[in-house]
């Protein structure tokens, strides 16, 4: 990651609040130090560059006093262009002219050396000049560019209504209607919204983005163009437009630039005042499923570990709709992933490609679900199994015997804790020596909100849960800022970790209750769910109010 923000705090140009919120950017957002710092509009572009200038004794430049697209053409070297934010200008025969935003990758000059063989020079450039540069040269158009599209109100709207325009309409790309709808998927992209909700009521409809797990209502468009929206919807998911009495389902593939397409779920559903509509968006950009960018702590990573690399085994990873389960078992499959390892996935529905991965679809309408997954997978001469949920006994019976016969088996269970998923495993009908015998590791966990590094305040000392001292307690601004929503940037994740221990393993035999599980992995170290939030709050990572919100029911 840049060292920029550090320099500059060092040079007493920002502040530590102002540190800690761009790299928290950077981090979410995966951009640039220079894009997060302008976005959060700590400095502006010129500022920062003629205060980067001065500290690294650089002169500016105009890129229009030079040939880079000749120069880009004879070096060849897209990729470092790129990865770096970095665009040659001007080659001697000693030496390479780079322009850069930020002076501060020094990884940057060392690259472009070693590939053209060439003394690299540098010189500053605005990022926002640099970054169109190098989109306009490659052909791509960043999605800010796109959001930042002329806006269509809902005075045009309603002027549409009025003039009563043909239903045909609808089923042009370049239509109000259309360029409204790419409107509202790009404002959901750029605020990383999960699912878009389009919802009619009797004189009214609203649009509301998932944002952070939350609902937040966006959008009151006119009620009139709500049939028009719903009909440019099915047309692009190639639904049948005068089907309004079933539920149906499709899938949008939106071009976001030439590099980043959305893959839109969509669903629709009758209510009393007209078809909901539902859009689920999947971004194809890499996801980062380091376990450290989720949120386990160096001992969580370390006990997952230990039990993704035994032969054989069960790990079971735990909690409500939502709450990050999926990406918890990517996370351990891409440790899992070589070349002299097989591994199986049944999931419904396959979020995230991994290559090297046989990932399967289940399809229970055709009578293909996770059991008929599971035993077509082993005969397939598996290593690594991953069942997208364990919902009935005999799910849950072949996978804890293919944990027993040399399989590491995977899977998700929907439980409150970790010890009411050993609970849960004996209601569903598995015998508790097949539940002693096969589990290796239980995972329960949550997703809290991030507090906003940029905008949150401090907040009065809880009665509950207890307090801790020398604690400074956050909590979000009411109105949030221009970086976050409502106050919040982003989640992280809380993980209850409960190994099965010798004793943990007497105990499910011996069949206690859950009490007495509880009793006795505290009493072995086990940290509750409540217990890890509490930590995060006394971190200043989240609020009181957020722990509450998703820990108590």
């Amino acid at each position: 990651m840049s060292q920029l923000p550090q320099l500059l705090y060092n040079a007493n140009i920002i502040n530590a609040q102002q540190v800690e919120a761009t790299l928290t950017i950077m981090k979410a957002e995966q951009i640039d130090a220079c894009s997060a710092l302008t976005q959060l509009d700590i400095v502006t572009p010129i500022t920062l560059t003629e205060t980067l200038s001065k500290l690294f004794n650089l002169p500016i430049v105009s890129l229009d006093s030079f040939d880079y697209q000749s120069c880009c053409e004879r070096l060849g070297v897209n990729h470092l262009i790129h990865q770096h934010l970095a665009l040659p200008l001007e080659i001697t025969p000693y030496q390479l002219l780079i322009a850069v935003a930020d002076p501060s990758n020094s990884i940057a000059e060392q690259e472009f050396n070693f590939m053209t063989g060439l003394n690299v020079k540098r010189v500053l450039v605005e990022v926002s000049q640099l970054m169109h540069t190098i989109h306009s040269l490659y052909g791509s158009d960043s999605a800010n560019q796109q959001y930042n599209a002329k806006h269509i109100s809902n005075k045009e709207l309603e002027h549409l209504v009025d003039n009563a325009r043909s239903q045909e309409d609808i089923g042009q790309d370049n239509s109000l209607i259309s360029r409204f709808i790419n409107q509202i998927i790009l404002e959901a992209v750029h605020k990383k919204a999960s699912d878009i909700h389009f919802e009619p009521y009797d004189d009214w409809f609203r649009i509301r983005f998932r944002c952070d797990g939350l609902l937040i209502e966006t959008q009151k468009p006119p009620q009139k163009v709500y049939q028009r929206v719903v009909s440019r919807l099915k047309i692009l998911a190639q639904l049948d437009i005068s089907e309004r009495r079933q539920p149906q389902d499709g899938r949008i593939t939106f071009n976001l630039a030439e590099s980043n397409i959305i893959h839109i779920r969509i669903s629709t559903l009758p209510t009393m005042w007209g078809e909901k509509i539902v859009l689920r968006l999947q971004n194809n950009q890499v996801t980062n499923l380091d376990l450290s960018f989720l949120g386990y702590d160096s001992f969580q990573r370390q006990m997952f570990t230990q039990a993704l690399h035994k032969p054989q085994g069960l790990i079971l990873i735990t909690g409500p709709t939502g709450s990050g389960k999926t990406l918890s078992l990517y996370s351990g499959l891409t440790i899992l992933n070589k070349e002299s390892i097989n591994i199986s996935t049944a999931e419904d529905p396959v979020e995230i490609s991994l290559s090297g991965i046989n990932q399967v679809q289940i399809q229970p309408q055709i009578g293909f679900g996770f059991a008929q997954a599971l035993r077509a997978f082993l005969r397939q001469d598996p290593d690594v199994i991953m069942v997208g949920e364990i919902r009935d006994k005999e799910t849950a019976d072949i996978a804890t015997k293919a944990a027993q016969t040399g399989h590491l088996v995977l899977a998700t269970l929907h439980t409150n804790s970790s010890t009411e998923a050993l609970v849960r495993l004996k209601n569903i009908g598995i015998e508790s020596y097949n539940i002693a015998a096969s589990l290796n590791l239980v995972i329960a966990q949550r997703l809290v909100r991030r507090l906003c590094p940029l905008c949150k305040c401090p907040d009065t000392m809880p009665t509950h849960p207890p307090q801790v001292k020398g604690a400074i307690y956050y909590q979000a601004s009411a109105s949030g800022c221009n970086a976050c929503n409502q106050g919040y940037l982003g989640r992280i994740g809380i993980y209850e970790m409960l190994s099965i221990t010798p004793e943990l393993t007497q105990s499910i035999l011996k069949q206690d209750t859950q009490p007495q599980l509880d009793k006795l992995a505290q009493k072995q170290g086990m940290k509750t769910l409540n217990q890890l939030g509490i930590e995060k709050v006394c971190e200043g990572v989240t609020s009181h109010a957020e722990l509450q919100r998703v820990l108590v029911r």
